[in-house]
């Protein structure tokens, strides 16, 4: 992870000796808003953390600690942010493409946190770089994944359009087996030079496993 998240929980997580990734499982929202001249300004991200390592956060952070499942608002005012200390060269595993260039993103703001389910959940705000009008042939796609494949990342809540209702966002999958074989010709060849391996020098394969939405619209009006 690279976000500057607790250390007690990755340090469980990881275990010594790498045996396979991913060791995070997130599920994923994205709400995309519209300026005034209906297009695409700034994306919404939301995180929904598997159980295990919300459970981790929780008691690194001393959250919780009654297992109520509920947090006062002192413990969420802690929790808030937890997520967002991003060290240099973290992208936020969200990366924006309009047709096939590139569009940077803003670094998070206006985060949130809340407990529900035994889950964190988070929220924050990326800004893109420059306003993008999705087209047909020149769709707007936000691809989701850890480049590092530490975190997997599962577009799980149907895509939000704030600002125009006369879009489409679809969600594409990759091809798992595919990437899974991407992955173990990667660790075979980084085995066959060593019997284990840092957890830094594992493959960046994140991408063979990312998920995306793309987005399209009529011309605005």
């Amino acid at each position: 992870m690279k976000r500057g998240l607790c250390t007690v929980a990755a340090g469980i997580l990881a275990g010594g000796q790498v045996a396979a990734h991913p060791h995070v499982f997130v599920d994923t929202g994205l709400q995309v808003i519209f300026d005034d001249a209906g297009q695409a300004s700034a994306v919404r991200v939301v995180w929904v953390y598997d159980e295990l390592y919300s459970m981790f956060v929780l008691d690194d952070l001393g959250l919780d600690q009654e297992f109520t499942g509920m947090l006062t608002d002192e413990e969420r005012a802690k929790l808030t942010g937890f997520d967002m200390n991003w060290i240099e060269g973290y992208d936020g595993d969200v990366y924006a493409l309009a047709g096939e260039v590139p569009v940077g993103l803003s670094a998070p703001s206006d985060w949130t946190a809340e407990l529900r389910e035994g889950r964190i959940i988070t929220t924050h705000l990326r800004s893109l770089d420059a306003p993008v009008a999705p087209q047909d042939g020149a769709p707007l796609i936000f691809q989701v994944y850890d480049p590092s494949y530490y975190t997997a990342y599962h577009i799980a809540l149907d895509p939000v359009l704030e600002g125009r209702s006369d879009c489409e966002a679809r969600i594409f999958e990759p091809d798992r087996t595919a990437a899974s074989e991407i992955l173990e010709s990667a660790l075979a060849e980084l085995l066959a030079t060593a019997e284990q391996y840092p957890e830094d020098e594992f493959p960046a394969v994140g991408a063979a496993f990312a998920e995306e939405v793309r987005l399209t619209c009529p011309p605005a009006s």
